[in-house]
């Protein structure tokens, strides 16, 4: 046997599960506030240009999201598959699950890039024909969807460190990948330094660098300090059943990321009849909401391959007991999340160069939104649980539920009356029903999958 794969089950099969789930996620949560912190700041920097740039940026979160989507929920697919192929002993399949997932990113990649040649402008037209916010959001999004390659590698390799229980050098990637952002951002948004001044340009090549950068030293730490993953070019041959098996888990969180998209981009429609202040609003709450959910999603990196390990080695009581501790923690991230926004909502919309009418709408907007904080924590947890043990399917419900059956309903209803204030209550009501949902699948979850595993030690 595979010496690594055997200390890798020692790992997530036999350390305590609190230990176990703060050991694999914190250097993952470190790493997600990192790039949180580089995203917000990518857009304070914008916001200096001027709120139209501002604006353009956040109307392109909608394509960025279902990038991110496509290359995460293959990976997410991957790493239920690989890490129950761990906990079952079977190194040749860590290995094809592996090939076959980089196959498909290459595919991802190729989408991408005609996305970038064919498709930004008419998308811009679509939803606005201010002149200067199409301009910026062309030169910003073809930039960042033609050179996807370094996001879609990025995020796969990552993806590989993470189910074979090597966060801390997953967590080394994000950081090169971030830190090359940050550092890029100010000198050639503004031209410091002796290079040009590109504006939303140079917002878009800095976000591209950092991406190839942090791809080329996950590719690295792959390939010298991941002796579980063997890369195996020659006589690769793509493999429906595995590439099946991986989208089968996967499917739901890429359809969640699409639906994530889709919610996004009307609700710009919604909130771009009341201003494009409203617009820059949402925009800007997603940049620091993401600060809040990164850490979130990342402890659900590391709570994803112990639960998939765990039920491919039978112990029901380490995936009930992980389950357990990660809701105390993503509840106890959100109440701090819930407030920083309910306190300091003007100070964090400063950051941006808010004007005093993008200031009052926003103070609104961030306290009654963040209402939903924890009620989200409890259905992310969840969420990702559905996704480990093969259910991703009860995730895309949920996520259908929260994001386009009652939040879009409910934001065009609300706007009805005639006030943008109305519309943010949509948040919180999609978020309660989304929680009843997630019980009843859990439930379900439960009684079909869960207490049919052996109890273990």
């Amino acid at each position: 046997m595979n010496t690594d794969i055997k200390r890798s089950e020692n790992k997530m099969g036999t350390m305590p599960v609190g230990k176990l789930l703060v050991t694999m996620s914190l250097p993952m949560m470190a790493s997600m506030l990192v790039q949180a912190l580089y995203n917000i700041v990518d857009s304070i920097f914008v916001a200096r240009i001027c709120e139209n740039a501002l604006t353009a940026v956040s109307l392109a979160f909608p394509i960025q999201t279902l990038m991110i989507g496509l290359g995460v929920g293959l990976g997410v697919g991957m790493n239920a598959v690989l890490s129950r192929s761990l906990g079952e002993k079977d190194a040749e399949k860590v290995t094809a699950s592996a090939m076959n997932a980089l196959f498909m990113t290459l595919v991802n990649i190729a989408i991408f890039l005609l996305i970038g040649f064919f498709a930004i402008r008419p998308f811009y037209l679509s939803q606005t024909d201010n002149a200067e916010i199409v301009g910026f959001g062309v030169d910003y999004l073809t930039i960042v969807c033609c050179f996807s390659t370094g996001i879609f590698f990025q995020v796969i390799f990552e993806k590989l460190l993470q189910s074979t229980g090597r966060t801390l050098e997953s967590m080394f990637s994000q950081l090169v990948g971030a830190v090359t952002n940050l550092i890029f951002d100010p000198i050639l948004i503004f031209g410091l330094l002796g290079f040009p001044k590109l504006g939303v340009k140079g917002a878009a090549i800095a976000t591209v660098a950092g991406q190839f950068m942090g791809a080329t030293v996950g590719l690295l730490l792959n390939i010298f300090r991941n002796p579980d993953i063997r890369f195996r070019i020659k006589g690769f041959r793509p493999s429906i059943p595995i590439i099946g098996e991986i989208y089968r888990v996967g499917l739901p969180s890429i359809i969640m990321q699409g639906v994530g998209s889709l919610m996004t981009y009307t609700m710009n429609q919604i909130l771009i009849v009341f201003s494009t202040t409203a617009t820059a609003v949402f925009g800007v709450y997603f940049k620091l909401q993401s600060f809040v959910f990164m850490p979130l999603f990342g402890m659900n990196s590391g709570m994803i391959p112990i639960i998939a390990y765990n039920y491919g080695a039978r112990n029901r009581k380490r995936m009930i007991d992980t389950i357990r501790v990660a809701t105390v923690i993503a509840v106890s991230i959100m109440l701090v999340g819930l407030f920083v926004f309910e306190v300091f909502p003007s100070a964090l919309f400063a950051l941006f160069d808010a004007s005093d009418h993008m200031l009052e709408m926003g103070d609104l907007a961030l306290r009654i939104i963040a209402i939903h904080f924890p009620i989200a924590a409890v259905c992310i947890v969840f969420g990702s649980t559905f996704q480990a043990l093969g259910n991703g399917v009860y995730s895309l419900v949920v996520s259908l539920i929260r994001q386009v059956v009652v939040l879009l309903p409910a934001a065009f209803l609300l706007s009805r009356l005639g006030e943008v204030r109305f519309v943010w209550w949509a948040f919180p009501i999609a978020e309660v029903a989304s929680l009843i949902v997630s019980v009843i699948c859990m439930v379900r979850i439960y009684k079909n999958v869960i207490s049919k595993v052996p109890e273990g030690a």
